[in-house]
């Protein structure tokens, strides 16, 4: 199984959080959404002993690429982003591979991506052993933000494949918490989300952009 190496990064006020996942048995390592502290992500490879063999990207937020390109430059690695999300974001890096649904292996260790459009057209997933890096799609208190109707309605949708593919154990790793610990059991945000208790997509949308929820400040990091 993998070892998951978490680091909460910081930039005025926000807090993301990275993910640096590690194969005990080869000491390759890949790293989620890298952002804003490349002192914090190289003490943990040199710390661990282990070295960077590619960046997952789960959407193309400037918060969640800010380290990518500087880091398959330093490391000579990969960064791996979805095809859709590849076309709709303009995002481009000689080193950046496009991907779909299709597993691959990191040393020992299976990645599988899984499909989660809504907060964009093309969020992804990854599930990695027992680990879930769900980037914005999913948090432990909640879920990402959704530009209109259509996309709230995609959300929904991939909200409600989560919860048909994952297992009750599955620990959650996504990129923000809002007062809750990453890596909680899927069980968990089960019973506490309020986001995975809508029966329709309807209802998920209204609530999910009713007044005040799509406010926000996006800086730009590149």
């Amino acid at each position: 199984m993998p070892n998951v190496i978490v680091l909460r990064m910081t930039y005025l006020w926000m807090v993301n959080y990275n993910y640096l996942v590690v194969d005990p048995v080869s000491k390759q390592s890949v790293i989620i959404d890298p952002a804003w502290q490349m002192e914090k992500i190289e003490q943990a490879l040199t710390y661990n002993e282990v070295s960077l063999s590619g960046i997952l990207l789960t959407h193309a937020h400037p918060d969640h690429i800010h380290l990518a390109k500087p880091l398959a430059k330093k490391y000579q690695c990969p960064i791996w982003m979805s095809n859709k999300e590849i076309a709709a974001s303009g995002f481009r890096y000689k080193q950046l591979v496009g991907i779909d649904i299709i597993p691959w292996s990191v040393g020992k260790v299976l990645i599988q991506p899984i499909c989660t459009p809504g907060h964009t057209s093309g969020s992804i997933c990854y599930l990695i052993g027992d680990n879930l890096f769900t980037g914005d799609t999913l948090f432990a208190e909640g879920c990402g933000l959704c530009p209109n109707i259509k996309a709230a309605h995609t959300l929904f949708a991939s909200l409600e494949y989560l919860k048909s593919r994952l297992k009750p154990q599955t620990r959650i790793f996504p990129g923000h918490s809002y007062g809750k610990p990453p890596g909680l059991k899927f069980s968990r945000l089960l019973r506490d989300n309020i986001y995975l208790q809508f029966a329709d997509k309807e209802g998920f949308a209204a609530y999910r952009l009713r007044k005040g929820q799509n406010r926000f400040k996006m800086f730009d990091f590149r």
